[in-house]
Parts: C-alpha cells; structure tokens; sequence
C-alpha cells in the first residue's frame, strides 16, 4: 500500500499578492479628508458655533418633534398599510383589484412629492371651495326630484386644513404606499407557496394565511428596504413647506439663518439633527433585520459540531 504522505508536495514559498492601488486610494482618501478638516477648522464661514445655536432654538425643535418626526411615523404608517393593502391586491385573482392596484402604484411612483404636496396644499383648495362626500351628481338629482338636499353625506372646507402637517402626512403617505406595495408584493413573494398550501390544509382562511404564515416570514426581504425608505422619508419631510408647513425642521432652521444672515450655518443645523435621527434609525433597522432574519441560513448546532469535530480530526 502506498505511502499517501510521500504524494504531498513540498514546503510552499507563497507570496501574499501586492495591492499597490490600495496604498494609493488610502493616500487619496486621507488628502481628502486632511483637506476637508483643515476647511473646517480655517473657513470662518461655517460658523459651528451659530449652527449649535440654531439647533437648540425652541422652534427649531418643535419642528424636528411635529413636523420631521411626527411626520415621518405617520406618513410611514398610511404608507406601510396601504402598502401591503396595494400588494396583497396586486397579487389577487380578481382582474379588477389588480388593475386597480397598477394603476395606483403607476401613478403614484410617477408623481413627484414636492408636485403632489403642492397640489393638496394649494390646488384641491383653489379648484374646490368645499369638499363634499355624497351621491355623484346628487345637486342634479335632487333638482331633477323636487328634493331639498343635494344629497351630501360630509361636506369641508379644504382650504381649513389645506396647511396643517395632516395634508402633508396624507400626500407623504399615499406617495410612499406605492413604493412600498412593490416592497411588500416582493417580500410575499420571496415565501415559498408550500407554507400557503400547508396553513390551507390545515384550515385556515386567506386573510389568516397571509397574517400568521406569509407576513412574518417575508419580513426578512421586507425590513431592510422599509428601513431605507423610512429614512427617506425622514428627508422628505423637508419638502412638506409646499403645502405649506412652517413647524418642521429645515424650514425652521433655514429660517434663523435668514435672521443672521448666515446661511450656511444654518444648512449645518439641519444637516445635524438629520444625520442624528437618520443615525438612531439605522441602529434600529439593524436590530429589525437581526431578529426577523434569525434561523435564516444558520446551521444546525449539529452539524456545526460535525463539522468542528471533522477541522479537529485533520
């Protein structure tokens, strides 16, 4: 029988490959950086003192609480249930659900937020002095009966409202429920349909499928773009002053800055506040991942000591 350990070759002289290009992007990248620390510290413009002042203003705050962080939950949550609302109605076997759904996420997706904003904050109030909910052409029926009422259930002035944050909430959170029906309809359909099929012979109903088996396995794929987008939508907020909406933080901060006539500090303010909220955020999206992708792709304790045992053997 022959030796199997006269077969293996010699003592291998290997050489770790040479990355020069690395040392040359690490060289740039720290130019850059010394460069920007040394505007920082030299250009009297920035004025970081005045940007501190300006982020400890009591407006400003209020308008990072009501008009950036209330915004944002709210805007988010409308988005996230009409979302998989839009989702579960494109994935349906009714023809006119799904047309329904395209149609709303073609238009929605295609319309610019600032645009959008601007018409619910300033256009629905100049084409309609009152908004009334009722029978379609219930002023010519009535006439046409003899009747008083022109058959209005709900009727509002548009313009009472037209520039609180509950528009811009309303124009934020239909704007993001297309984008996340997408996100939803490709997390519902990341869940292999065995699970369905299993949850429907053991009885349960659509609805209860969808709640209890589809939804939380496919919120491993559905996290982590929901995260991005509510980070976004942190940004977004910034252009709620179409509507127009004063108590929210950018405008606020730009505000003060015209005051001072310091604008940049100013941009420095919000730019602050945005990277400290956008930064919690991403801590807990992280967090979300982790525990809805927990058991995803691990490996057995079994078979990683099979494995263990096998590295110890060689």
């Amino acid at each position: 029988m022959t030796d199997m350990t006269t077969d293996r070759p010699g003592v291998i002289h290997a050489r770790p490959v040479r990355h020069p290009w690395r040392w040359v992007a690490i060289a740039v990248i720290a130019t850059l950086l010394a460069m920007a620390v040394s505007s920082f510290l030299t250009n009297e413009r920035w004025d970081f003192g005045f940007a501190f002042q300006i982020m400890q203003q009591s407006p400003v705050i209020e308008g990072l609480w009501k008009g950036t962080i209330f915004g944002t939950v709210a805007a988010m949550i409308l988005g996230v249930g009409l979302g998989v609302l839009l989702a579960v109605m494109r994935l349906s076997d009714n023809p006119v659900l799904r047309a329904v759904a395209f149609v709303y996420t073609w238009f929605f997706r295609a319309m610019p937020r600032y645009v959008l904003l601007a018409i619910l904050g300033i256009g629905i109030g100049f084409l309609y002095n009152e908004i009334r909910i009722g029978v379609p052409f219930g002023q010519q029926i009535a006439a046409s009966l003899g009747m008083s009422t022109d058959l209005t259930f709900l009727g509002f002035s548009w313009n009472d409202i037209a520039s609180t944050i509950w528009v811009g909430i309303i124009g934020l959170g239909l704007s993001e429920a297309a984008y996340m029906a997408e996100i939803a309809r490709a997390g519902i359909l990341s869940v292999d349909k065995g699970q369905t099929e299993a949850a429907q012979a053991l009885g349960m109903s659509a609805g209860q499928t969808m709640r209890r088996i589809v939804l939380p396995q496919a919120m491993r794929v559905i996290v982590p773009p929901t995260g991005n987008e509510t980070i976004a939508m942190v940004k977004d907020t910034s252009l709620l002053v179409a509507v127009p909406v004063i108590t929210e933080l950018y405008y606020q901060a730009y505000l003060f800055g015209q005051r001072g006539f310091k604008i940049m500090p100013a941009f420095v303010a919000a730019t602050l506040w945005y990277l400290i909220v956008c930064s919690i955020l991403m801590v807990g999206q992280a967090y979300l991942e982790r525990y809805f992708g927990r058991g995803f792709g691990a490996v057995p304790k079994k078979t990683q000591q099979k494995l263990m045992k096998i590295e110890a053997d060689h």
